[in-house]
């Protein structure tokens, strides 16, 4: 009834000097004799039944410390890169070693930040344009320093955001069937830091709000509907080193390079959790959907790389850390709310982990890992509607090879005999509709995102416009402070960049003096004709 495997096996051995209980086997394995050996080499007979008894809570003891096996229908997820001809190659991609994706993606094009001299350049290729890019591919050319983000427009898919070491956020309007020649107008000019600026963001659900941190520390919201900055968040210490949005746009949380993690109310500027990270020290932080959870990477105080979770309603101690490896890059997290998958990709690793998140414990469930010998520069993701139904997939990379100036895209995809739609892992997501408006949002409104089925292929509701406000440029104010005010400048790089624009402030002021001295010429010389003219002409 009790299986062995020697004829005197201990199979019960507790710790700190405990009795030890040994089993006594016949050459067939059967049990003959069973006896509990104490400390003092005292050996006692014990009964079938209470070794019964014994044995089933040591067996229910030992279950208890097994990992829990939770099957997923996301398990056997895997990455397929796609052939030669659907890479992008040739692009000049960015050297710089700011802690950036440098890459942008929707359903229409692919923006990459390039290397360029005298200014910060990016390109914008459309998605069915791959293969080889010509070297003399025309660019968006206008910033005077180094781009550093670029974020596409979730409800508009031609408008394109970026940020530069310029101090400026242009908003530029690229044209159907991408760039024919090189742009240098933007839609929108955005002055406000008074430092470089280093990471932008979209709302969520407002169709003309948007959010830009600089080196200046502070957090700028603008509405784009007449071009100005609407409140400023200064709450932060030192540079911010990313920025997310809850599903409806409500709640903004932050990492902060003074080790802290905040939850803001954005409206407000007010910080509803803030959290010291000294034992865990946060790099970036993401979202996770509605499950009110905040997931942070970083670095633990023996310097590996590691992920934690967070209640956002307290942040007082992670719900959970878990220690990926001992390798050096930043770790960048990626959620989809659709399939509760986290993809973790390191700067400079060619892997890419991913993860299945739960509400329950273990609450963070390893998946599987894809590979690639190329590291990775920065990763685009592809929206949810440019995914292929058709074929499962569920997630889609587009990987920047710098040695190779190789753009590859990745997709995740999970397994499938069969060819219909597969609703379970196509669940409703967010559309390319706004919720709201950016006046409604500033009043107080929130409303979760417009949803869409994937069911029929994406087609668009309704066809906006992006209207660009029409204004002069003049000084900044925001909660009573002038933003464009003369700050000296730190290093000898922003005094260069200071010195660029107040050389273009000349320029323009030349041009605009020397078109009045014209004009007044011109009424000077009309004055004196009046003067000529005899009395009786008149």
């Amino acid at each position: 009834w009790f299986p062995t495997t020697a004829c005197v096996t201990a199979i019960m051995s507790a710790q700190m000097g405990q009795p030890t209980l040994q089993l006594w086997t016949d050459e067939k394995f059967t049990i003959t004799n069973c006896y509990l050996v104490c400390p003092n080499k005292e050996a006692r007979v014990i009964s079938q039944d209470v070794l019964s008894t014994l044995f089933i809570y040591w067996f229910s003891f030992q279950m208890s410390w097994r990992p829990t096996y939770r099957s997923s229908k996301f398990r056997n997820v895997y990455g397929k890169v796609g052939n030669r001809e659907n890479c992008f190659d040739g692009i000049p991609i960015t050297k710089n070693v700011h802690d950036n994706h440098f890459c942008a993606v929707n359903s229409k094009f692919v923006a990459v930040v390039t290397e360029s001299s005298g200014g910060g350049s990016f390109i914008v290729i459309p998605v069915s344009q791959s293969g080889r890019l010509e070297s003399h591919y025309p660019k968006v050319c206008g910033h005077q320093g180094n781009v550093l983000d670029i974020k596409w427009n979730p409800f508009f898919e031609n408008i394109i955001a970026s940020c530069s070491e310029d101090t400026s956020v242009r908003v530029w309007e690229i044209p159907e069937g991408g760039l024919r020649r090189n742009m240098t107008e933007a839609v929108l000019e955005l002055y406000g830091h008074s430092r470089r600026v280093g990471l932008i963001e979209w709302h969520p659900t407002s169709s003309g709000i948007l959010f830009s941190a600089g080196y200046d520390y502070k957090v700028l919201i603008w509405n784009l509907e007449i071009g100005e900055p609407v409140k400023m968040i200064d709450c932060h210490t030192d540079v911010i080193l990313s920025m997310s949005f809850n599903t409806d746009g409500s709640l903004l949380a932050t990492s902060c390079k003074d080790k802290k993690l905040r939850v803001i109310e954005p409206r407000s500027g007010g910080v509803l959790q803030q959290a010291s990270c000294k034992n865990h020290r946060v790099n970036r932080v993401v979202f996770l959907g509605n499950m009110k959870r905040l997931l942070t990477t970083g670095v633990s105080r023996w310097n590996t790389r590691q992920i934690a979770l967070w209640d956002q309603e307290d942040l007082s101690m992670p719900i959970v850390e878990e220690d990926i490896d001992g390798l050096s890059g930043l770790l960048f997290p990626f959620y989809d709310a659709d399939t509760h998958m986290l993809y973790l990709a390191g700067k400079g690793d060619g892997n890419i982990r991913y993860f299945e998140i739960t509400t329950e414990k273990p609450y963070l469930q390893y998946l599987m890992e894809f590979r690639s010998p190329a590291p990775q520069k920065g990763l685009g993701v592809m929206p949810k509607h440019g995914l292929d139904v058709g074929a499962c997939e569920v997630y889609r990379f587009y990987k920047l090879v710098t040695l190779k100036g190789l753009i590859e895209p990745i997709s995740m995809i999970v397994p499938r005999r069969s060819d219909t739609y597969q609703e379970d892992i196509y669940p409703m997501t967010a559309g390319t509709e706004p919720a709201l408006s950016a006046s409604e949002w500033l009043s107080g409104i929130n409303r979760d995102p417009v949803l869409m089925s994937l069911k029929d292929g994406y087609h668009r509701p309704n066809q906006l416009v992006f209207k660009a406000p029409v204004k002069e440029k003049k000084s900044v104010v925001v909660n009573g402070i002038d933003l464009l005010e003369n700050v000296p400048p730190r290093t000898e790089n922003e005094l260069l960049r200071m010195f660029f624009r107040q050389q273009d402030e000349l320029r323009r002021l030349k041009e605009e003096l020397t078109t009045k001295d014209v004009r007044i010429r011109q009424l000077e010389l009309e004055l004196n004709n009046l003067k000529n003219v005899s009395p009786n002409n008149v």
